[in-house]
């Protein structure tokens, strides 16, 4: 017996949806990528130990998939398992300022949930486009706020199946970092601290900063977010706006004419067309000011 198809009895085993064949391309806010061999989507820590021990008994390689956010997927498409967080959806207060959320929740849906219980402190996060766990994996951030302000535990699946957590001191958290970011851990749960507030105040905020992404981000056109980390002193996309280049055009990939931090797709985009301005962006860059950007974004292949 193979060892995919050992894979798919251990899916019918523990009663897993999959498919096979995926284009990744339907799973990513960019709209590019290839096929997985296999898309699974457990529906609970369970489920999802047994894939992981699985594919690592039989040397599958496996991918953990959030909301496809802030990642890149090879035109090759990934030669393995690709595993969604989506069914791990729980989401609940567990004091009246706590909330405990499984890794596959949305931000959108945590932040609409403080927002029912008059919590503040995740007004930063809303229009975010991706899933709690890839918030906590990345430290994700924006208008003066970040998941290192909020965040004090998390929940994790260790390589050999088992479970276990960090707390706020060993999160390690820092400008798009975090201890999950060189671990192979896979994040299953996040615990959040706020503070009580009048929920007129929390929605304020909240369409404050929708309304300046949709005035500042092309979120018209799809994409992976911010293409560049921040470097030092410096904004990315001023960095490539001022070299001029807004508009720069590979196939159907731009540097957005909207706000130069962004990388879209315009039209039937593939992974080495994004690449190919990235690369043009960091090259220019570089000549014009001695600075390399670094990709934010995650490229899987």
């Amino acid at each position: 017996m193979s060892s995919y198809d050992i894979i798919r009895s251990v899916f019918d085993s523990i009663g897993c949806d999959y498919n096979e064949n995926t284009f990744l391309s339907a799973c990513t806010s960019f709209r590019i990528g290839g096929k997985a061999d296999f898309f699974a989507v457990p529906d609970s820590v369970e489920m999802l130990s047994a894939i992981i021990t699985s594919c690592r008994k039989n040397c599958v390689r496996y991918f953990i998939l959030g909301k496809g956010s802030n990642i890149l997927v090879s035109d090759d498409g990934f030669r393995g398992v690709v595993i969604s967080t989506s069914g791990l959806d729980k989401i609940e207060l567990i004091d009246e300022t706590t909330i405990y959320c499984q890794s596959g929740v949305t931000l959108s849906k945590l932040c609409r949930f403080a927002l029912d219980h008059s919590l503040t402190g995740l007004e930063f996060a809303f229009g975010i486009p991706g899933s709690a766990g890839g918030a906590a994996y990345m430290n994700a951030g924006a208008y003066n706020g970040e998941m290192k302000d909020v965040l004090y535990k998390c929940e994790h699946i260790s390589s050999d199946g088992q479970i276990g957590y960090y707390e706020e001191e060993d999160l390690d958290l820092s400008y798009r970092h975090s201890v999950y970011s060189k671990s192979d851990k896979v994040i299953t749960a996040l615990y959040i601290k706020l503070q009580k507030c009048e929920k007129d105040v929390i929605k304020s905020r909240m369409d404050e900063l929708m309304c300046k992404r949709r005035n500042k981000q092309p979120l018209e056109f799809p994409s992976a977010g911010s293409t560049f980390k921040r470097p030092e002193g410096h904004f990315a996309g001023k960095l490539v706006e001022d070299c001029g280049l807004k508009g720069y055009t590979v196939g159907g990939a731009q540097v957005s004419e909207k706000h130069a931090g962004f990388v879209i797709n315009i039209g039937n985009a593939t992974a080495s067309d994004v690449l190919g301005v990235i690369e043009h962006c960091q090259k220019t860059v570089m000549n014009a000011t001695g600075i390399m950007l670094e990709p934010e974004v995650e490229i899987i292949g």
